[in-house]
């Protein structure tokens, strides 16, 4: 439930167009779905985004801006329509459950040999995103473990529950939360310790994703490695610590996710250089709060260093499809890397276009000799759709971490307490700490708001600094 629920306004502007303001995170995708409903073609439709709260994955769907869209055109007057926590409840998508039967096997020296799974996905009464959903099964069911022998089906069903809509991680935690727990049961099966039974097991060279695809890296048995002794020392500790009343333990998970939509997914940016020889980067970076404009501004400032311009001299305009470029939405981790890549682009053409013996044109010099000084840069993964069995190579590159939770039990009320959490995650080379340090803190309420939280304790940084709940392992 975010801070403040769903809210937006439209009105027609001078030019005769519909402007719809609202917490979207997918401005063109959103347009390009609500305008025929409306009756209004796209160039006579203009979507902006305002920051505001949080939104946690469910305004990948549109929500109001279809309703005040109706409205601005049926009376010809700026409408206002703000949800209350009801119609919050109500009128948006929530993360649909998965009802899964899933199997492991391993041989006696703790070798997986093979899956089995069959899961059904509670998409509520609406079909729009539901195939996706289901798809992310398919992929992420024992996803960071090598496994030679798949055999599993998904289904989308229709029912009166809430509608389903993306939320973090969009199908991940349901499917990874049952490969994982099956996980431990195989360990305690063979005797072998959890994270020795998944060092084990997880990607090496030669492995293949559930998909049949080749990672990108091969960092899981690096932040294993980087765990253990922590893990050690935690499994001591709950051993020490348990009482008759309060029994303690320590539990470990895998985490894996793709960056990006599922196959070719592309991204836009212009790059323009400005009458005082500033430039500005256009595009739709649309996470709220989440370092849409940091990671806008970090990647054109890393492109642009042979011009030598200080942050300040690098502006940014945001999530205005009458101004950007279409950048896609956000969702799927992808705008680091697709919409990233994009804004480099665009800011190397723009460099290529300002090149001049050695050194670069002013905006004088480049308006003298009629040089453009407004490029556009795309970029667009190299992968491809799943086929209808699964298989494919769906997302360019992966995310990897490995969680730790050390937990307290009463034993007379059943209550838990998480007591501490750690994570060690590969997330590939840090362009700004903050943001980084911040997308973790963030995804650590998350992990923990069930329960009664007590300590946050961050684990090394790379250079040995302790900066976050993070673990730069650089890819190979």
């Amino acid at each position: 439930m975010p801070i403040e629920p769903d809210v937006g306004f439209a009105y027609i502007n001078d030019e005769g167009k519909l402007v719809i303001h609202s917490k979207s995170i997918g401005l063109h995708l959103h347009m390009f779905m609500i305008a025929p409903g409306l009756g209004v073609v796209p160039e006579n439709m203009i979507m902006v985004q305002n920051p505001a709260s949080g939104i946690f994955g469910y305004k990948f769907s549109p929500t109001m801006e279809a309703l005040i869209g109706a409205a601005a055109l049926a009376t010809g007057r700026p409408v206002y329509l703000g949800y209350d926590y009801f119609q919050q409840q109500t009128y948006t998508g929530t993360r649909s459950p998965f009802f899964m039967n899933v199997r492991l096997a391993a041989d006696k020296n703790g070798k997986i040999l093979g899956l089995e799974s069959d899961w059904s996905v509670d998409h509520g009464p609406y079909s729009e995103f539901g195939d996706l959903l289901t798809l992310r099964g398919a992929q992420f069911i024992g996803a960071g473990y090598d496994i030679a022998n798949i055999r599993g089906i998904g289904r989308t069903v229709c029912t009166n529950h809430a509608w389903g809509s993306a939320f973090r991680g969009y199908g991940s935690p349901q499917s990874e939360f049952a490969s994982e727990v099956l996980i431990d049961q195989l360990a305690e099966k063979a005797g072998i310790d959890p994270l020795e039974f998944r060092y084990l097991n997880v990607y090496r060279e030669g492995a293949t994703t559930p998909t049949g695809q080749r990672p990108e890296a091969w960092s899981l048995p690096e932040l294993l490695d980087t765990l253990r002794p922590r893990y050690n020392q935690a499994v001591e500790a709950a051993a020490l610590k348990s009482t008759a009343d309060v029994k303690r333990g320590v539990g470990i998970s895998l985490g894996v996710y793709g960056s990006g939509l599922d196959g070719p997914d592309s991204a836009e940016a212009d790059a323009e250089l400005n009458s005082d020889n500033t430039v500005t980067v256009y595009t739709t970076w649309h996470e709220h709060g989440q370092g849409a404009d940091m990671g806008t501004l970090g990647v054109a400032h890393e492109a642009l260093r042979p011009l030598g311009l200080a942050p300040e001299q690098i502006l940014i305009v945001l999530n205005d499809t009458s101004r950007c470029p279409n950048g896609g939405p956000a969702g799927g981790s992808r705008s680091q890397v697709v919409i990233g890549r994009a804004i480099k682009a665009a800011c190397e053409l723009l460099l290529e276009g300002m090149a001049n013996n050695g050194g670069y044109h002013t905006f004088d010099e480049m308006v003298k000799n009629n040089i453009p000084t407004k490029y556009s840069g795309k970029w667009t993964a190299p992968a491809d759709e799943c086929d209808e069995n699964g298989q494919g190579n769906p997302f360019a590159c992966y995310m990897y971490g490995v969680f730790m939770a050390e937990v307290a039990v009463e034993t007379a009320t059943g209550k838990a307490t998480v007591e501490k959490m750690t994570l060690v995650a590969d997330v590939g080379r840090i362009g700004k700490i903050p943001p980084s340090d911040g997308t973790c803190r963030s995804g650590e309420t998350w992990w923990e708001r069930p329960w009664t939280r007590k300590n946050f304790v961050p684990p090394l940084w790379a250079g040995g600094k302790e900066r976050g709940e993070l673990h730069n392992s650089r890819r190979k």
